[in-house]
């Protein structure tokens, strides 16, 4: 299929595609959202939908993980001495930035009640993916108690996100920078730059979002290129 015309004063068709999911989804269930709604909310036609993704699912896929990868996580190359003003720093920059702010509110869709199943496992997924990417590790191949730790907190993140639209008003970067939930986020960043077993499963993100043509495409690649090597 040829690639549809681009006008450079507006933007691109995916990423009109990926914000018109964004306010569908707070209009109504998943399930209710369909490709006709999705094109006529973007402002594109079928055909260009159809460039771009496979389907629904795909472009959910491809809209969750491009909204987990722009969250900023702490800096891989840090140290054990300076993991307190990091997390500090990671947690400040997210907290002050309108933008970050507005990914929050996008990921807190997927898990409120107009999200499914599917979507809040793709959210786990696309986060866990992530926090293994930035160390280049294979979930495969890290000890178990830090998968435990790794699953903990996923969870934990989801929980949050799913409590969002009732304490994102009332929250303060003090609040994230106090010393228990520090100590968690250091906790897990010392469990996970110290495992052995490193792949680049960042990598396989971003070649899975340009490679695939079904909808399995996204996290089932990087999945089963992350567990079977």
């Amino acid at each position: 299929m040829p690639r549809p015309r681009r006008d450079p004063e507006v933007l691109p068709a995916q990423q009109r595609l990926e914000n018109a999911f964004w306010a569908l989804l707070r209009e109504r269930p998943y399930g209710k959202i369909t490709v006709t709604d999705i094109v006529r909310e973007a402002g594109v036609n079928r055909n260009s939908f159809y460039y771009h993704f496979s389907g629904l699912p795909e472009l959910a896929d491809a809209t969750i993980m491009h909204a987990v990868e722009s969250i900023p996580i702490m800096d891989h190359a840090s140290t054990a001495e300076n993991l307190w003003q990091e997390w500090q720093r990671t947690c400040i920059v997210a907290f002050n930035d309108p933008q970050m702010r507005k990914q929050f509110d996008h990921l807190a869709l997927l898990a409120g009640p107009h999200s499914t199943i599917e979507l809040t496992e793709a959210l786990r997924d696309f986060i866990r993916l992530t926090l293994l990417g930035n160390f280049d590790l294979d979930y495969d191949r890290i000890d178990l108690s830090t998968r435990i730790l790794l699953d903990f907190t996923v969870g934990g993140i989801v929980g949050v996100l799913r409590d969002w639209p009732n304490i994102e008003h009332r929250l303060s970067p003090n609040d994230l920078t106090n010393p228990d939930i520090a100590t968690v986020a250091a906790n897990l960043r010392t469990a996970l730059d110290s495992s052995e077993q490193r792949r680049p499963v960042q990598s396989l993100l971003y070649s899975a979002d340009s490679a695939c043509g079904d909808h399995r495409t996204l996290r089932w690649y990087a999945w089963n290129m992350c567990l079977t090597g």
